[in-house]
């Protein structure tokens, strides 16, 4: 089944360029995409079995040789309406779109490889608007490895949404300053909306030649209201509104070094409960995480460039569980400090050398005496290949 949906996408896409490029002869199609793969090993843990060690954090966290994903984007850019398919094939392309298997009942179906699904209207030069699913605008890394310095990813951008499926607004309101608003299904809800509920999203852009500051916000119930008629969808409890405020900025300081910075805060509302026979609102703080990392890249030469991300992430009221180690109260942070590597082989073959230090404030890990730890060192390398 999943070759022959491999084949019916790489189908389509060839027809839609063929048939497109006929059309309309002034109009601009291409098909582009990655392949990526790595080795990964833990230095001060075990490598195998059920004791395997490794941050809670998305991507590039599978032992020994392993594979990340195969990336297909088809986009079309008429004078006034385009779109862009983005197919995923392969470990690191299922966790980015793990919200989307909803249709076939929770098992994989063709929507498992759709990353990305949406179309735009330009309507003048200042305002555009998309509908479909697309990336999130939220947070400073992206799930394409090719979009990253580092190839593992942080902790801010492994619980931040990945993705959102609805219609936003873009505004360009000057040279430099931009306006997007949005309204979209709950976060990750990607093929349908299950729960009734809406997220409204926010972004207000500086952009220069020499790089840009992004402040995003998102606000919405994620996992829908409770109904009595439909408890056995629901369950007993609901969170209340989520509430996201994020800021992402970096810049080219000089020809060779970059500096860059993420912070963010997510907090949740305590929500509904169902008490005997009605539903009431539930008591108690909101529960979330927050979190800064900087980024520093540095290039040695035209080939070679080294990279360092330093993050700080804090869970609090039990807003996160298996991701830090919590005390009684829910409570836990962690420090990791990443350092990678960009070895450019050609132009469109880089590999990545990687070594990440995660330090927590509770125990978390295990040892390589399979005794509980705080720390945990490892390393991977791996390639990354775009066209």
């Amino acid at each position: 089944m999943k070759k022959f949906q491999l084949l019916i996408a790489v189908l389509l896409l060839s027809t839609c360029t063929v048939v497109l490029a006929q059309e309309e002869e002034t109009s601009n199609v291409t098909i582009s995409g990655s392949v990526d793969a790595y080795f990964r090993t833990n230095l001060n843990a075990p490598n195998k079995g059920d004791a395997f060690q490794a941050p809670a954090t998305s991507f590039g966290n599978l032992p020994g040789f392993s594979l990340g994903m195969a990336n297909i984007i088809a986009a079309y850019e008429g004078e006034k309406v385009g779109f862009v398919a983005d197919l995923v094939f392969g470990p690191r392309g299922e966790d980015a779109v793990f919200g989307s298997p909803m249709y076939a009942g929770g098992e994989a179906g063709s929507s498992q490889i759709v990353n990305q699904l949406y179309m735009y209207w330009n309507v003048n030069e200042v305002v555009t608007f998309t509908i479909g699913n697309f990336n999130t605008y939220l947070g400073y890394e992206v799930i394409s490895p090719t979009g990253n310095f580092n190839y593992s990813t942080s902790y801010m951008f492994s619980y931040g949404p990945f993705s959102h499926t609805g219609i936003k607004a873009d505004f360009q309101l000057s040279e430099n300053w931009a306006f997007m608003a949005s309204v979209m299904n709950p976060t990750d809800m990607t093929e349908f909306n299950f729960n009734g509920t809406y997220t409204l999203g926010g972004q207000l852009a500086y952009t220069t030649d020499g790089g840009g500051t992004y402040l995003n916000l998102l606000y919405g119930d994620q996992d829908g209201k409770l109904d009595m008629n439909t408890l056995s969808s629901f369950g007993n409890s609901s969170m209340g509104n989520t509430f996201q405020i994020d800021l992402t900025t970096g810049y080219d300081v000089t020809e060779s070094l970059y500096l860059g910075l993420n912070t963010t805060y997510n907090t949740t509302s305590a929500g509904q409960v169902l008490n005997g026979n009605s539903i009431q609102d539930a008591t108690g703080d909101g529960y979330g995480f927050y979190g800064v990392a900087g980024y520093v890249q540095a290039a040695a030469s035209e080939k070679f460039s080294l990279g360092l991300r330093g993050e700080y992430f804090s869970v609090f009221n039990g807003g996160l569980d298996g991701v830090v180690g919590l005390n009684n109260m829910g409570d836990g942070n962690v420090f990791a400090a990443t350092l990678s590597g960009n070895a450019k082989i050609t132009d469109n073959f880089t590999l990545i050398p990687e070594v990440r230090l995660d330090a927590m404030t509770n125990d978390f890990f295990i040892d390589n005496d399979y005794q509980n730890s705080k720390n945990l060192t490892s390393f991977l390398i791996a390639g990354v290949f775009s066209f």
